[in-house]
Parts: structure tokens; C-alpha cells; sequence
């Protein structure tokens, strides 16, 4: 079975309270559907239509595990914390 990811490209922060907390709450929802952080931080370079912002990676055992994180309770919470606190891109990806 592929694993799954999540890329997350923020396009922009306006409150770092909200990401601290959302953060506070989404590190450990993550890690407990099996998530593992393989990057995160302001990207190193940007092309095309990148911006140079954060940019977190997460590996999952599979894409359904990957889903399953996203719709859980915790994860819903951590992201009521970030409400209007940054524009971001969220996707998941089955791996090759």
C-alpha cells in the first residue's frame, strides 16, 4: 500500500498567536493518526508560482490514514484555533 502525504504551502500568516496555537494542537492530532513531519519551515527557494513561506510535509502509512487525520476531532479543533490566522494549501498525495 502507497503511503500518503500531506503538503501544506501557506501562502500567508497574519496572526502567529493563531498558528502557535493551532500548531500546539495540530502536532500531536497528527502524530497520533500516524503522521510523521518529514519538512517544515520557510521554504529554502521558490519557483514558479511559489512563494517563499512555509511549507510543511507529512508522511502517512497510506492515503486513507492521511484522510482520517485531517476529519478527526483533534485536528478539526486545531484548525478552529488557526481560523483566519493564514492562507494555506493543504493536499494529499498518494506516494510512488
Amino acid at each position: 500500500m502507497a503511503k500518503g502525504y500531506w503538503i501544506s504551502a501557506y501562502h500567508s500568516v497574519s496572526d502567529d498567536a493563531k498558528l502557535m496555537a493551532y500548531a500546539k494542537l495540530a502536532g500531536p492530532a497528527i502524530e497520533a493518526a500516524g503522521g510523521k513531519f518529514i519538512a517544515r519551515g520557510v521554504a529554502a527557494a521558490a519557483y514558479e508560482a511559489g512563494v517563499k513561506q512555509r511549507t510543511v510535509i507529512i508522511e502517512f502509512p497510506s492515503v486513507a490514514a492521511a484522510t482520517a487525520a485531517h476529519d478527526s476531532p483533534g485536528y478539526q479543533a486545531a484548525l478552529k484555533a488557526l481560523a483566519g490566522g493564514a492562507v494555506r494549501d493543504l493536499r494529499v498525495v498518494e506516494g510512488v
